[in-house]
């Protein structure tokens, strides 16, 4: 009985350590070397063909990239359940995409809601899976064939495909998702994306470094003599994928690796490579497939229209018209990158963000990075998605499916508290808006629409009244609500607002415009008819100012900073990516410069008001609409960053940025808010407004914005892109416009 017993513990430790090393190791033993390998997505030239159980038919990518985030949690809480994912697909496939694109492992709830929502169904979504690049790996000392970098790679690309194939079970403690994964979802699998946006330091790093090794030879993939280091470690990489799927489970996918601008294998000239420090390359066309490849490869790329705009600073092209006729450096840049390669080049992220602040204009066409409605956003897509076509690419995926908030810009990274960024709704921050699906604030409607019509404002929003005005106040998770009634508030009478939120610094009188207030105010709201409201801040508390002086003019702000009770309100910029100097932007990188040339980052007045209907439940509705007025009153909406809140979850704003030497928060449990016209030089009252956060129990709601309605009526509904984009061909580009070269406006 005791040897019984033995063996039996020592059959259990056995299959135990077998099934561990399956599972979790992904250790196999090949039983069937000569069965052949398949693949249902494959590539001749520069064309994708799908096998849907009648022979391989052209297939083109439309598709979608969906990200993990949802308000209340970060994107690695992978807080998404399987009821959303289902219902996201359903709305994803009745758009009229064909395609799903993840970037990372996510969590065991989307495998089986993508397993399910596929199973049985004549007309399934297909997936691109990516294998994500940990961020500390990428802006580390590491080049790309330490072990920490390329074995790690390797081991989540084995990881991925046994995801794929429901082969998996992943530990706590792991970057990605864990748990059991335990669905095959392979038959539904197109191809794999490997890596990120490459950073231009790594891989000139690796090339530099490793200059050796610049050639590879396996099953699957080879390099050409003209590879580089970096290239030859993509091409170990993408060998052992094909290498890992046709002997585990003797199956081929389409497999591509990652790239955008910043990387791209085209010439420039020395000038321009300088000005936007494009001294890296990643060129895919120097690794090739071995006659073991029956999938294919193609080429995937990241191509914005507003970044990095190369080609509108070198004369042979920035004139360039696309097949519509009109200038349009995208779509050449799209048409260069297309010739380059001989697969299939698929631009795997494409789109504009619809946040209030903006990072980057496009000269051309308008299509900015932020500072463009819903409706403007989806015109902004089907332009680009038939520029993409007209290029000849095999694909397009639109980013993003939905708004995330945990995301961070560059130029408003400084002004907010990164730690809490996704219990708040941030609309000066584009990175956040990028979907085609809205949350927006509260669990079935927002508290407060500006659009005319005061049906949502009680007595108990009231927090004043003075010269027969009264003032309400109310407040979301996105922005701050405004309301004045009187009989003397319309379009042709101006009116003043000042906001105290500091209660530190701040003035009780204005320059310009010239009023004054009983209390000192950091904010001052001018209301004065469509083309001219805004919101001005005291030079004291201008952020850009105490973080992008320097970056914008030169001037050191911490040499002679503004008194605090300075009365000189200035208007509210933002830093743009574009950079200048006394020269045109067209001519900065073309013609010599001395080398004392300096350049600064353009910017532009994000505190402009813009009127309208922001109400999205009506016909006339402008998702950028601040301010609309009824009869006898006007409504106003305030994004919180605006006011230099850096977390409203908690009520932080911004200490006195020259005490600290930049940006400090500080917390507040109430601020002062007044209305008044300024007449007989008589000072304006303002009245308290206590605060209370709602600290990490944020509340939303899901909206479809208008932007995925015009995709739906271009892909499912098969309108042609050019009469979608043309539609409002007259507003274009307006936001571009108002960029100030050159420093603070």
């Amino acid at each position: 009985m005791k040897k019984f017993i033995i063996a039996c513990c020592c059959i259990f430790a056995l299959a135990a350590a077998g099934l561990y090393a399956y599972f979790y190791q992904g250790f196999f033993i090949d039983l069937d070397p000569n069965r052949p390998v398949v693949a249902t997505a494959t590539q001749e030239g520069k064309t994708i063909y799908l096998d849907k159980g009648e022979g391989p038919q052209e297939f083109e990518i439309r598709g979608v990239d969906l990200g993990a985030g949802i308000p209340g949690h970060y994107a690695t809480d992978y807080a998404i359940d399987k009821e959303t994912y289902l219902r996201w697909f359903q709305q994803i496939k009745d758009m009229g995409a064909n395609t799903i694109r993840v970037y990372i492992l996510l969590g065991p709830d989307f495998y089986e809601a993508f397993y399910e929502f596929n199973k049985d169904n004549p007309n399934p979504l297909y997936l691109i899976h990516g294998v994500w690049i940990d961020d500390y790996v990428q802006n580390s000392h590491l080049d790309a064939f330490d072990a920490e970098y390329a074995d790690r790679f390797k081991e989540d690309v084995r990881t991925m495909i046994d995801v794929v194939h429901g082969q998996r079970l992943i530990e706590l403690g792991s970057l990605s998702g864990t748990g059991s994964y335990t669905k095959d979802i392979s038959p539904w699998v197109i191809g794999y994306i490997l890596g990120v946006e490459w950073e231009p330091r790594t891989v000139m790093y690796t090339d530099l470094k490793e200059s050796g090794r610049n050639g590879y030879a396996g099953d699957y993939l080879q390099t050409t003599p003209d590879a580089s280091p970096f290239e030859t470690m993509l091409a170990e990489v993408g060998d052992e994928a094909f290498r890992y799927e046709s002997t585990r489970y003797k199956e081929q996918r389409l497999v591509a690796f990652s790239n955008w601008p910043t990387t791209d294998p085209l010439e420039y000239p020395e000038a321009l490579k300088t000005f936007y420090e494009k001294y890296a390359k990643v060129d895919v066309g120097h690794i090739v497939a071995s006659d073991a490849v029956v999938s294919g490869m193609f080429a995937s790329y990241h191509i914005y229209p507003y970044y990095p705009d190369y080609l509108r600073n070198m004369p042979e092209y920035y004139t360039d018209t696309d097949p519509q006729g009109e200038v349009n450096t995208y779509f050449t840049y799209l048409k260069l990158i297309n010739e380059h390669h001989s697969i299939p080049v698929v631009i795997s992220e494409f789109g504009v963000p619809t946040s209030r602040g903006m990072a980057q204009p496009d000269a051309n066409t308008g299509r900015n990075q932020g500072a463009m409605s819903e409706d403007e956003q989806g015109r902004a897509i089907a332009r680009s998605y038939q520029n993409i076509i007209d290029a000849g690419c095999a694909g397009s995926v639109i980013f993003t499916w939905q708004d995330e908030w945990f995301k961070r810009t560059w130029n408003t990274m400084a002004n907010v508290d990164l730690q809490k960024t996704p219990y708040w709704s941030d609309y000066q921050t584009n990175e956040q808006y990028f979907g085609l699906l809205s949350f927006d604030p509260g669990t079935e409607r927002s508290v407060s629409y500006v659009d005319g019509d005061d049906e949502e404002w009680t007595d108990a929003d009231v927090i004043g009244e003075a010269d027969d005005r009264t003032l309400s106040m109310k407040y979301d998770e996105k922005f701050v609500y405004l309301m004045v009634r009187g009989d003397d508030v319309g379009p042709g009478k101006p009116l003043y607002l000042p906001v105290d939120t500091t209660q530190k610094t701040g003035s009780t009188e204005s320059e310009d415009p010239a009023v004054s207030f009983e209390r000192a105010a950091d904010f001052l709201i001018v209301l004065d008819g469509e083309g001219e409201s805004r919101v001005l801040v005291q030079e004291r508390y201008e952020v850009m100012r105490a973080t992008s002086l320097r970056a914008t003019t030169g001037e050191d702000p911490y040499v002679e900073p503004p008194a605090k009770d300075t009365t000189r309100f200035k208007h509210i910029d933002l830093v743009l990516q574009t950079l200048t100097d006394n020269a045109t932007v067209e001519e900065a990188p073309q013609v010599d410069r001395p080398t004392d040339a300096q350049f600064f980052f353009q910017t532009y007045e994000t505190g402009k008001l813009v009127y309208g209907d922001a109400n999205p439940a009506h016909e006339d509705f402008n998702s950028m609409a601040d301010f609309c007025f009824g009869d006898g009153f006007v409504e106003i909406k305030l994004p919180w960053q605006l006011l230099n809140f850096s977390n409203p979850s908690e009520m932080q704003i911004h200490d006195d940025y020259y005490e600290h030497y930049g940006v400090e928060n500080m917390k507040i449990d109430r601020m002062y808010v007044g209305v008044g016209d300024g007449a007989d030089g008589q000072a304006i009252p303002l009245f308290e407004k206590p605060l209370k956060g709602w600290g990490t129990k944020a509340t939303y709601h899901e909206r479809l914005k208008e932007s995925y309605y015009i995709v739906q009526r271009m892909w499912a509904e098969g309108v042609p892109a050019e009469e979608l984009w043309r539609e409002d061909a007259a507003t274009g580009g307006e936001t571009t416009d108002a960029v100030e070269a050159g420093g603070t406006s």
